[in-house]
């Protein structure tokens, strides 16, 4: 990690003295220089487009970079609403009239013969600008980006300096433990293993709930309680009503009901592309309040101020699309399997996750500290999107991972530039474990199964998708002013069963009654469908509750009776982890848990199980490394006590070295944590 000139603990007193950014005089002029070179390109490739002469290019290289640094800044101060959507839109034409605007200036050395070409040399100089910074290393100085952040920063109402540290918090989402680890090994995660190598932090592991997925992990990270989450989507019976973790309205009312003052953001934080805020300040892409991004949201104006983030991401966002379309026919001709569905719409999710989201947040928590903001927390999901469909430790899954890493880097060395020192903790909210889906296996899904052992009634299967789908569609939706619809949020009362997926999750809800039916009412109005479940050789257990002995977690050849703890029979929780029954015990508490609740098998040697939607790798259940999250933490905080089990004792973790860190006293709820 990039060392910062202050004592190596916090313990001691600290003068926080931050740099300035200086520009290199050589680097200006390689800048000044490929500018001009890919003007020149784009006046070669394009017959709208001329450029008279070398000394041409770099004419109109400065006068464009002048025009650059006047435009672009004023348009992304526009209180707008919907700025996502219009700030691209803007900065887009603006590139484009920069341009149009300096064939005018200078109509005998440089020439566009119109709009769309010069719309069209914009995005060309940016892909050849992209290539050439990578062939000459300038891709990696940051010099100009930060002081853009800093001035906005300032006019935002920038922090004082202080000596107070600052926390922030970067999750990635997805990311098991193990993985991480030959990541840093092999090259992939080259910032984090420095730190690790150059003993700056440590690494320490911690295990899900039985919901191993974003929305019950934040909500037990950044609130402090994720009771009653059981899965990513779940029935209320009673209403007849279906949540999900990705609905706006279900993230905020998940969000209301369990924000009780403690959350992580706190006192000034800011929340960048969660599910779920914290009880921050300032949020972007944070889906439980995604409203604000209908309003101004000067969240995103640092990346706007800079006219070439806009044509950069498209043509990295082109670029992404590319590479997936790429590795899906590789995987084809190489009969790679498992292999999942990789068409349709997937590859544009996959573009706007890895580039266009991501640098939005990055963007975002760089002037967050430019601000001096106490906490930031900020969820990248690029990894996770493209595991889901390509697998877990894929080349082009481990490019997402490297990509991030780079990120993190970026992140790193501009604290130095900050108004206060900051410390980064980097962590995942789970991990994911890989094998062909319940669907591949057996050619019928999950709902198929449950309805062919009913002995009346129809199964009504609500189709699963990864977190992302959802998440990316609906902050587009909000910042274009295109009205949600309701789907997210499904009236199934007039159903009669309910199956869902997450993960390696599958929830069976039986719309007889509005309360949970009991094992010995399953088996006296459903006598085949219990059995039928046990005897299936890809599903490892069910969790149904007894009236007579309580929850109670079935396999094939055994019963494990979570309240007595108690086994008759094998263990069909031998398969995982030691802490399995209590996860199940737990969940089976919950108002909102589902008849029967299903988790696939587990193959400890292979390490793989079967997701009841269509992704090969996943995670929602146990089994794997998709409970085997990780905290990278900086070694002057102190290193948690005990095994980390829940996401509520991550949240504890978390407040704590805030509170360690800027001398915060602890509410009486985060004490008793």
């Amino acid at each position: 990690m990039t060392a910062l000139p202050s004592p190596a603990s916090y313990g001691e007193a600290v003068s926080w003295q931050p740099e300035r950014p200086r520009f290199k005089p050589l680097r200006l002029l390689l800048s000044w220089a490929l500018t001009a070179a890919s003007l020149w390109v784009a006046a070669a490739i394009l017959p709208g487009v001329d450029i008279v002469g070398t000394g041409g290019a770099f004419l109109v290289a400065a006068v464009v970079a002048v025009l650059n640094a006047l435009l672009p800044p004023l348009l992304a101060a526009l209180r707008l609403p919907f700025m996502l959507a219009l700030g691209f839109l803007l900065i887009l034409v603006a590139n484009a009239f920069v341009l149009k605007l300096a064939s005018d200036v200078l109509e005998n050395t440089f020439a566009v013969d119109n709009f769309g070409w010069a719309l069209l040399a914009a995005l060309l100089v940016a892909a050849v600008s992209v290539v050439l910074e990578v062939i000459f290393g300038t891709n990696d100085d940051d010099t100009y980006t930060l002081r853009v952040v800093q001035r906005i920063a300032r006019r935002q109402g920038g922090a004082e300096r202080t000596d107070v540290p600052g926390i922030i918090y970067l999750e990635i989402d997805g990311l098991a433990l193990p993985v991480l680890r030959r990541a840093m090994r092999d090259g992939n995660a080259s910032n984090m293993a420095r730190w690790l190598a150059e003993d700056t932090h440590g690494l320490t592991e911690w295990e899900t709930d039985l919901s191993s997925q974003t929305g019950a992990s934040q909500a037990g990270i950044l609130l402090g309680s994720n009771d009653d989450i059981p899965a990513f989507r779940w029935v209320d019976k009673e209403s007849g009503m279906l949540t999900a973790c990705s609905a706006p309205d279900d993230c905020a009312q998940i969000e209301r009901d369990r924000a009780t003052g403690i959350g992580l953001l706190v006192d000034g934080g800011a929340s960048r592309g969660n599910l779920l805020s914290g009880e921050a300040e300032e949020v972007i892409l944070t889906v439980s309040r995604m409203e604000a991004e209908k309003h101004a949201n000067p969240g995103y104006r640092a990346f706007f101020a800079n006219g070439f983030n806009v044509t950069r991401a498209l043509v990295l966002f082109g670029w992404e699309v590319l590479l997936e379309w790429t590795a899906a026919l590789r995987a084809i001709r190489r009969d790679v399997h498992p292999r999942g569905h990789r068409g349709g719409i997937y590859p544009f999710m996959r573009g706007a996750m890895c580039v266009i989201v991501r640098d939005l947040i990055v963007y975002g928590v760089l002037t967050d500290m430019m601000r001096g903001r106490p906490a930031v927390y900020a969820t990248f999901s690029s990894y996770d999107e493209v595991a889901h469909h390509s697998g877990l430790e894929r080349a082009d899954t481990l490019e997402a991972l490297r990509k991030l890493d780079q990120q993190f880097g970026r992140i790193d060395r501009a604290r130095r530039y900050a108004p206060r020192p900051y410390e980064i903790v980097v962590l995942s909210d789970h991990g994911q474990t890989q094998g062909a889906t319940f669907k591949q296996r057996n050619g019928y899904g999950l709902d198929e199964l449950v309805e062919r052992s009913l002995e009346h009634g129809t199964v009504k299967e609500v189709a699963g998708g990864d977190e992302q789908d959802s998440m990316v569609g609906l902050a587009v939706g909000e910042a274009t002013g295109k009205e949600q619809s309701k789907s997210s949020k499904k009236d199934v009362s007039d159903q009669q069963v309910v199956v869902l997926g997450s993960g390696n999750l599958g929830l069976i809800s039986l719309m007889e009654e509005p309360r949970r039916l009991t094992l010995e009412e399953l088996d006296e109005r459903h006598p085949r469908l219990i059995p039928t479940l046990r005897a299936h050789p890809h599903i490892g257990w069910l969790l149904v509750r007894s009236s007579e002995r309580g929850p109670v977690a079935l396999g094939s050849a055994g019963a494990h009776y979570l309240a007595e703890g108690t086994v008759e029979g094998e263990d069909p929780l031998a398969m995982f982890s030691a802490n399995a029954p209590r996860h199940l015990l737990r969940t089976d508490g919950f108002p909102h848990v589902a008849d029967i609740m299903v988790g696939s098998f587990y193959d400890p040697d292979l390490e793989e199980g079967c997701a009841f939607e269509e992704l090969i790798s996943f995670h929602g259940g146990l089994g794997g490394p998709q409970t085997q999250p990780f905290i990278l933490y900086p070694v002057v905080l102190p290193r948690p006590d005990g095994a980390i089990v829940g996401a509520e004792r991550v949240h504890g973790v978390l407040a704590g070295w805030r509170q360690s860190l800027q001398g915060s006293e602890p509410t009486e709820a985060l004490a008793s944590r």
